[in-house]
């Protein structure tokens, strides 16, 4: 691994380092690892990691709004489907989040607040891919614990 040279004018540094074949390991600002493949060998592809990244990003809002309005949930999963762009670069054309709240007495009207809000004003991630004209649209299921 390379050794990271600090820039004092940025606050996050990362560091990706190549490995051999096509394979990496990148080292997060927070010194987690992680492999990155963009033959998806021995690592997740960095289109992956990006979609990924957006479902960490929203589904932390949800499950952090969820709990703030005492619901009580056991279970969130966010299930991701996307489609890019057929020419170079393959960008994201479209993404869309399903969250599937499981849990005892969740109320539809605070599945629906938190995934609004994390969708409209919390997740990074989200406004970034949008700032960037990827369409995202999410949905929810509510499943009895």
């Amino acid at each position: 691994m390379s050794e990271l040279t600090p820039n004092k004018d940025f606050a996050l540094q990362a560091c990706v380092d190549w490995q051999e074949k096509l394979n990496f390991i990148g080292t997060a600002p927070s010194g987690h690892k992680v492999a990155i493949d963009p033959e998806k060998q021995v690592g997740a592809s960095p289109m992956e990691l990006i979609l990924l990244g957006l479902g960490g990003c929203a589904s932390y809002d949800v499950v952090s709004i969820l709990k703030k309005s005492r619901q009580d949930i056991t279970d969130v999963s966010c299930q991701l489907s996307a489609n890019r762009a057929d020419t170079v670069p393959a960008v994201f054309t479209e993404i869309h989040l399903h969250f599937v709240i499981t849990g005892h007495n969740v109320g539809e009207k605070q599945v629906e607040k938190a995934v609004q809000l994390s969708a409209e004003k919390y997740c990074s991630a989200s406004q970034m891919l949008s700032a960037g004209g990827v369409k995202i649209t999410h949905d929810f299921e509510i499943v009895a614990a």
